[in-house]
């Protein structure tokens, strides 16, 4: 059994957790973060990808929608290369409800939301794809974000401060003394080590499992696991959010990403923190929605599906409520009054826009408790340092302007590296993913981190296979990379299969038309170029 001492352990390794340790790192405290998985494998990657303004929640919740925007406009200013700047828009259409728009309108002013309208004509002549059934447009400060990018940001900068993380390391109780936690017991789940954690004070900000990590020791925590399922396209339908004004209901926001739009969502309260699992029925109603905001929607092509579960606080007012009418405010439960327990403190509910204030109102409790008064600095310092103009012009000239961007964007303060290894050796700026503009010397660097034990976790720091080829091309590109550095074939083949798989699951719900095409070509590749057995690849 493995020792460790902390001043404070974080489970969960989701966007408010990061958010937590970075935090506390910059206020100086000592903290180590658990997460069982790869950082953002659950919500925090499961989303729609949207920066809310907070005008989805003006008329009914205008709490969180005043967080949203205040939080959006933090999160613009210090966390700029993981946001793209799209705006968004709120259509009205034929037959919707005029006093549901007033409302709205009120609601966005009282909030300051700052709200334009645009005229059908400019918006039409700007999203052609946009349905003739809008009578009115307006514009508010939607962005989209990369989840990917937010939380290693967050990890990466927590590390300057002496936060840490462990990975693939799951919690398996809480270690408790004469009526308080003063730790975990957790699994290494790569080496099989257990490890013993000490610490003055444990954070549950595990998402969808926190009510399981409050069980452990007996708390009850309400916590209402609601799933959403997305549709991703192919290309940018849209290049603004385009959002249908009315009661926020299913299949009603359009959210465009690099080179695919994602469409949603739905809501179905389930039992299981990881029920990802999409099925065909949700896909058709998803299609039929879609419709509304985009006709001739089921012309085009859908390269996956996927979903997600929104950890929602049911308070005593939720509780005769469903997923939709469950507010999207956060709670901070101190263990100490609800259940008599000291040394635990649980974060729910939310939204990943709100993650960073989250964070910080959950630091601020830790620090009392410690007796430590830094304030927060999370608001006013960006997650990274501007990376030197001298290596994003030499990145530009080595690869191009296009590919250099996106490439600074993910790595920043590690992206000199990668250019020098480039400038060596020319062919390194080879395209392993085409689609996402990854090079061969980026993978490299990746596979090199410790933290990647796995292609699917390669894919969310490099965005491999995140296209829309869904990994059919990049992937087998990348195998003498991943094979040197897995150690060999027999583990290549394993992931590859556990990739696969993971995709594949994906996929499936939408198997028709283009779409399946693309998939017997991928399935080719593998089973003849890479010489796999039939069971080898199945899912």
């Amino acid at each position: 059994m493995r020792e460790i001492n902390t001043q404070v352990v974080v489970i969960g390794g989701g966007a408010t957790g990061v958010g937590i340790l970075r935090d506390l790192s910059m206020r100086g405290i000592p903290a180590l973060l658990l997460e069982q998985g790869d950082l953002a494998h659950g919500t925090s990657s499961r989303f729609h990808g949207l920066l809310h303004s907070g005008g989805r929640y003006a008329v009914k919740d205008d709490k969180a929608a005043q967080e949203c925007i205040e939080e959006n406009i933090i999160l613009k200013t210090i966390a700029a290369h993981c946001i793209e700047d799209t705006y968004g828009w709120f259509v009205f259409l034929k037959g919707d409800d005029p006093n549901y728009l007033e409302l709205w309108l009120q609601g966005c002013d009282q909030v300051g939301i700052p709200v334009k309208e645009v005229p059908l004509e400019e918006g039409f002549r700007l999203e052609p794809l946009l349905t003739r059934q809008a009578t009115r447009i307006f514009e508010v400060p939607d962005a989209t974000v990369d989840g990917f990018k937010l939380l290693w940001s967050n990890v990466k900068s927590a590390e300057k401060y002496g936060g840490t993380y462990q990975t693939y390391c799951k919690v398996q109780s809480l270690w408790l003394e004469n009526g308080r936690v003063i730790g975990v017991y957790a699994e290494d789940l790569i080496t099989g080590e257990t490890l013993r954690v000490r610490s003055e004070i444990v954070v549950n900000a595990a998402g969808p499992w926190s009510a399981e990590i409050a069980a452990m020791s007996g708390f009850n925590v309400d916590v209402l696991k609601d799933k959403g399922s997305l549709l991703v396209f192919n290309q940018r339908l849209f290049n603004r959010v385009i959002n249908r004004l009315r009661v926020p209901g299913d299949g009603d926001i359009f959210v465009p990403h690099q080179t695919v739009t994602v469409f949603g969502t739905t809501s179905h309260t389930v039992e299981l923190p990881d029920d990802h699992q999409v099925d065909e029925q949700d896909i058709t109603y998803l299609i039929e929605l879609g419709q509304n905001l985009l006709e001739g929607i089921e012309r085009q092509r859908i390269v996956r599906s996927f979903a997600g579960i929104r950890p929602l606080y049911e308070s005593v007012e939720d509780q005769d409520q469903e997923g939709r009418g469950v507010s999207r405010n956060f709670v901070i439960i101190d263990h100490q009054k609800m259940d008599g327990v000291q040394g635990l403190v649980s974060i729910l509910g939310g939204k990943l826009t709100t993650y960073r204030l989250m964070a910080e109102k959950v630091s601020d409790w830790v620090a009392a408790k410690l007796g430590v008064h830094t304030a927060c600095r999370t608001a006013e310092e960006p997650l990274l340092n501007e990376q030197s103009a001298e290596v994003w012009d030499k990145a530009r000239q080595l690869i191009g302007v296009a590919a250099a961007d996106k490439m600074m964007e993910r790595l920043n303060e590690q992206a000199g590296a990668v250019v020098e290894a480039i400038a060596r050796q020319p062919l390194l700026g080879q395209f392993v993913c085409e689609c996402e503009k990854v090079t061969q010397a980026e993978v490299i660097h990746a596979l090199q981190d410790p933290a990647v034990n796995s292609l699917d976790d390669l894919r969310r720091q490099t965005r491999l296979g995140m296209g829309t080829c869904q990994g059919a091309y990049c992937t087998y590109r990348a195998t003498p990379m991943i094979q040197e550095a897995f150690g060999g074939w027999e583990r290549t083949v394993k992931e590859y299969r556990l990739l696969l798989a993971e995709r594949w699951r994906g996929i499936t719900p939408v198997l028709w038309g283009e779409q399946l095409r693309e998939s017997e070509l991928a399935r080719a590749l593998f089973l003849n170029v890479l010489d796999l057995k039939a069971e080898e690849s199945e899912g």
